[in-house]
């Protein structure tokens, strides 16, 4: 048996594989325990099956086998998770390396698409979440339809402004953060600097990124609908980015908690429009598959995953 999770800022995924099969997961909210292994606990506590191999997927940079968990005050190390668990063969991976890995199992019903595309077989794939923060990975084919894995940080990338809305919220920001990365931006509580960008009446009370969201897709607010547009504008210009930097012929996949709930202003046209935006490069843009991973347990399959062949 195979014990998969995703660790992040937010929220903490568990679950039980036989193999790629996933058995039983189970949710937590991260700020209602003091530790992982407060979680594993209680996840385990019922547990009757035997776990041989463990793999967990975290929100941050893992070196050594230690990770300090980028917006969660969690310090995470496989040692002590193997102490824990009774289990010899523990790993830690970054989260979106978790995802990556997930990419080329799961099935066209786990995604929504915002351009189909022209697809291209075994070539090189872009993953990018913007959720409690903003993580991207890469996949690079090798042979027989096996893939390469590359973590990165460039989630805390300077963020670079397009026009001069975006220089203005830069400056905006810079008032706020001593360094402005991508993440400040794109991420929940870049949700909630741009609305705080935008906002001019006091009267209306937004006290958390699912709020914009919910009231941007019920056009109940002006000022959280054009808090979503320009969100939507950097993350196609972001995804954009990438699919030119690692020639991503064979797609740009979209995970996270936030584009999932967006899909339907995501396909609007201002994602693409910024996607697209590459001036000589449109032509080749176009050919691009942009799909949005809707299945929030994906990153467990990939953990599982890279248990089951290490």
């Amino acid at each position: 048996m195979i014990l998969a999770g995703d660790i992040g800022g937010t929220k903490v995924n568990l679950a039980l594989f036989d193999g790629r099969t996933r058995i039983t997961e189970k949710r937590y909210e991260s700020r209602d325990f003091s530790s992982i292994e407060k979680v594993l606990d209680d996840f385990l506590k019922n547990n009757d099956s035997k776990v041989e191999k463990a793999c967990f997927g975290v929100a941050g940079r893992v070196i050594d086998g230690k990770c300090q968990l980028t917006n969660l005050s969690w310090q995470v190390e496989a040692e002590r998770l193997r102490e824990n668990l009774g289990v010899d063969a523990v790993w830690l991976i970054n989260d979106l390396a978790a995802m990556a890995y997930a990419i080329p199992l799961l099935g066209s019903e786990s995604f929504e698409i915002i351009q189909a595309g022209t697809p291209v077989n075994e070539a090189r794939i872009s993953v990018v979440s913007a959720g409690t923060g903003l993580g991207q990975a890469f996949l690079v084919p090798e042979k027989n339809g096996k893939y390469i894995v590359m973590d990165s940080e460039g989630g805390h990338c300077d963020f670079s402004p397009r026009n001069e809305l975006e220089a203005e919220l830069l400056f905006f920001l810079q008032k706020k953060y001593s360094r402005v990365s991508i993440e400040r931006v794109l991420s929940g509580s870049g949700l909630l600097d741009i609305y705080g960008f935008f906002k001019t009446a006091e009267h209306e009370i937004v006290d958390s990124p699912a709020t914009i969201v919910e009231r941007a897709l019920a056009k109940t607010s002006p000022v959280c609908e054009k808090t979503i547009k320009l969100f939507i504008s950097l993350y196609g210009a972001l995804a954009g980015n990438l699919a030119l930097q690692y020639l991503s012929d064979g797609g740009v996949y979209l995970g996270g908690g936030i584009a999932p709930k967006i899909v339907p202003l995501l396909q609007e046209g201002e994602f693409m429009e910024a996607f697209l935006s590459k001036g000589r490069f449109e032509k080749y843009l176009l050919e691009t598959p942009v799909k949005v991973v809707m299945d929030e347990y994906a990153p467990l399959l990939g953990a599982a995953q890279y248990a089951l062949v290490s």
